[in-house]
């Protein structure tokens, strides 16, 4: 959530950043908004000054043995009327408030400016493209002719987009995961953490989930009891952890990795990417996330990134990195990074991981502080959060690119020791 103070003393600059990411900001709206707030406050304070005086002068009316009748009268008039003010004043909080949770934040000076995913900008690429010399196969085709990737089942259990995964490439799928979370606990500092696959509301308001993308979540009613929410991702409840908290200096930065399931509903993605496991209701993800000192945030959303390469390096899967234009980020985010994995079956590059500093957006909307040692003061800390990798899609990929000419897949040697020392399978 951005600043309330920002907006009041600079809404057309907060105005005109917004605009660079393709969102219109209401100016007259909260201009007028603002106004009325002011208005009726500067009314309420007055009317309980003058509550506040007459109410003195009613002890020393009645020492004197004055009529109070009349003082009194006064005075419960204007009670009604303050309440009558205070009401209308949390109203016109209430509708600013809204406003608000509704805005997405404000990019970074360092953040290309472009509409959509056009204006992206390549910062670099990893790795060549394999040239293959026979026909290659997506993964669907691999994974179905023996049987070890079935959809057709995975639609009679749950419906479309979904995946049922059997045999070698259900180990390899687990073997990614392993991987992964071992990788960032045992090279990168990340401390690893199991959490909850159901949240209520106020986690994913927090991390900007909630109110405008409810759409996209899967919701669990429950009579008499708050909502539950399948997590759309780990960065929910691993940044939440310090939601409330006034976290000390000396224990930042937070490193946290965790492996779950991730659920989403994909509104609006109807068509796309229907085919295979690119985009699916149900999918693994290796999360990590950094709550930091503000200063820091930036140098590490950079060793955030890195941590994110290095997955792709180890796997030896040709990719590149590219800085989100304005118009292409995440809600939360002031600058992001995406990395892309060759797909050798679409000839292009795909996002595997997505990797954003979100400053003290998040922050502010959990109230997640940590003491300023200069100050001693709580401060808003920043958060980062990163895929490590969507083990889906980098399972998407091994098969691709490690194919050879019978429809074997040649195991990655990184991940020969999670695969009981198996070269190939098929």
């Amino acid at each position: 959530m951005l600043d309330s103070k920002l907006l009041r003393s600079n809404l057309q600059d907060v105005a005109d950043r917004l605009a660079s990411r393709g969102f219109t900001l209401d100016v007259a709206r909260i201009d007028a908004l603002e106004a009325k707030r002011k208005e009726v406050q500067t009314l309420t304070e007055k009317l309980q000054a003058e509550r506040n005086a007459i109410s003195k002068s009613i002890g020393q009316a009645k020492a004197r043995g004055e009529d109070i009748a009349p003082l009194m009268a006064s005075v419960e008039t204007m009670g009604s009327d303050l309440a009558n003010g205070k009401a209308e004043l949390d109203v016109i909080q209430t509708e600013l408030d809204a406003i608000l949770l509704g805005l997405p934040n404000l990019p970074d000076a360092s953040v290309p400016v472009g509409a959509d995913e056009d204006g992206n900008v390549e910062i670099r690429r990893w790795g060549t493209p394999t040239a293959f010399d026979f026909e290659i196969k997506d993964h669907v085709a691999l994974g179905e002719q023996h049987g070890w990737l079935d959809f057709e089942t995975a639609a009679k259990l749950s419906g479309a987009r979904f995946a049922l995964l059997r045999g070698p490439i259900a180990r390899l799928h687990r073997a990614l995961a392993q991987f992964m979370i071992n990788l960032h606990t045992g090279e990168h500092g990340y401390e690893e953490a199991y959490t909850p696959y159901l949240v209520q509301a106020p986690a994913l308001q927090g991390t900007g989930q909630l109110p405008k993308f409810e759409e996209e979540l899967f919701k669990i009613s429950r009579e008499g009891e708050a909502d539950f929410y399948l997590i759309p991702t780990a960065e929910v409840t691993l940044t939440n952890i310090v939601a409330g908290e006034i976290v000390e200096h000396k224990a930042l930065p937070i490193k946290l990795v965790a492996h779950t399931p991730c659920f989403r509903s994909e509104a609006g993605a109807s068509g796309r990417d229907t085919r295979g496991m690119i985009r699916q209701h149900q999918f693994d993800k290796v999360e990590m996330v950094q709550i930091v000192e503000p200063s820091t945030s930036m140098e590490a959303l950079e060793g955030l990134v890195g941590n994110a390469e290095k997955v792709l390096q180890l796997l030896e899967l040709p990719y590149r990195t590219l800085a989100l234009c304005t118009g292409d980020m995440g809600f939360s985010a002031v600058k992001t990074y995406d990395l892309e994995v060759w797909v050798p079956s679409q000839d292009k590059y795909r996002e595997i991981s997505s990797c954003s500093n979100c400053g003290d957006f998040q922050a502010r909307r959990m109230q997640a502080r940590f003491r300023n040692p200069e100050t001693n003061k709580p401060e808003l800390v920043h958060t980062l959060n990163g895929s490590g990798l969507a083990v889906g899609r980098t399972l998407v990929a091994v098969l691709e690119n490690y194919q050879q000419a019978d429809g074997s897949i040649r195991v990655p040697d990184v991940l020969k020791p999670y695969m009981g020392g198996i070269e190939v399978i098929g």
